[in-house]
C-alpha cells in the first residue's frame, strides 16, 4: 500500500470519528462534555494535517499525524478514567459546573438553561465500552496507520 493510500486511510479514519462524534451530538441528541470536545480538536488536527500531506507528498508530516492521533487516544484514556471513577475528572463537567450561563439566564426562570454534561457519566456503551473507550481504540489503530505511512517510501 502506498503512503498516500495509507495517509487517506487514516485521514478518513479521524474523519468518520469526528462525523461520528457530531452525529450523536446533532442527530442522536447526546450533548458532549468538556471531555468530549477536546477529543475533537486532536481528530480535526489530524484531517488537516492529511489533507495537507495528501497535497504536498511531505512525508514528515505523517509523524504530526501520529502525535495527533495518539493526542485524541491520550484524552479518551483520561476521560474513560474519569467514566470509570479511577481518578478525578475537571471540575468544570463532574460537579454539575454552570460555567458559560450568563446570570441573566440563571436568574430568568423562563430561560431554558440545560443542565451541564457531567464527564463522569456514561451517555453511550456499546459492547461495554464507552464513545470515549471507543475514541482511544480506534485512535491508536489510526496512530498505526500514521505509523506505516510515514515509514512506507
Amino acid at each position: 500500500m502506498t503512503r498516500q493510500n495509507l495517509i487517506l486511510i487514516a485521514t478518513s479514519g479521524s474523519v468518520g470519528l469526528l462525523g461520528g462524534a457530531f452525529a450523536f451530538q446533532y442527530i442522536g441528541g447526546l450533548a458532549p462534555c468538556q471531555l468530549c470536545l477536546w477529543q475533537r480538536w486532536p481528530h480535526a488536527a489530524a484531517i488537516l494535517i492529511g489533507v495537507v500531506a495528501l497535497a504536498t507528498g511531505w512525508r514528515g508530516l505523517a509523524w504530526l499525524g501520529v502525535l495527533a492521533a495518539l493526542a485524541a487516544a491520550g484524552l479518551g484514556v483520561f476521560h474513560v478514567g474519569v467514566e470509570q471513577l479511577w481518578w478525578e475528572g475537571l471540575a468544570t463537567c463532574t460537579a454539575g459546573s454552570i460555567e458559560g450561563i450568563s446570570t441573566a439566564d440563571l436568574l430568568n426562570p423562563a430561560a431554558d438553561v440545560a443542565a451541564p454534561v457531567r464527564c463522569d457519566e456514561i451517555a453511550w456503551s456499546m459492547f461495554g465500552i464507552s464513545m470515549a473507550g471507543w475514541n482511544v481504540i480506534l485512535s491508536v489503530v489510526l496512530a498505526g496507520v500514521w505509523v506505516k505511512a510515514a515509514r512506507t517510501a
